[in-house]
């Protein structure tokens, strides 16, 4: 999760959303990216969607099968769903996202019976420093 930590400062660096996320496999990091998505113009560039394109393609395949995503922000809906087509095994994540979240938030992506696959789930993983990043990023543009 501080690789995690680590990609969503240089988000909020760039003015973006501090998110960050990493995907590893046996311990070894694959892939780590954080939000990009006001620099790309691009609303699908979040951490989890870059992270796990970057994978996919280090390993030239299309499924993370055995593959481990820590992110520092619960994933929204889009990215959820990209875990579970991607076949992620795991997924840590640090701070719960009440008014986003598709995880144990919102339209829980997961418990859907279309979700074809469900991956272990650890939440609260970092979650103080991950919620005060993201705090201080918003109070900070108010």
């Amino acid at each position: 999760m501080d690789l995690a930590l680590e990609e969503a400062r240089a988000a909020a660096g760039r003015g973006e959303v501090p998110v960050g996320a990493v995907v590893s496999r046996g311990g070894e990091v694959i892939a780590a990216a954080g939000n990009w998505t006001r620099e790309l113009n691009d609303p699908t560039a979040h951490a989890e969607m870059l992270a796990i394109r970057a994978a996919c393609a280090a390993l030239g395949v299309e499924r993370l099968t055995g593959c481990d995503l820590h992110v520092t922000l619960e994933p929204c809906p889009m990215c959820a769903a990209a875990i579970a087509n991607a076949r992620i095994g795991r997924l840590y994540y640090g701070a719960s996202d009440p008014k986003s979240g598709g995880v144990e938030q919102g339209p829980r992506i997961f418990s859907h019976p279309q979700c074809h696959h469900v991956p272990e789930i650890y939440a609260g993983i970092g979650e103080r420093a991950a919620a005060e990043l993201l705090t201080t990023f918003f109070a900070d543009r108010r």
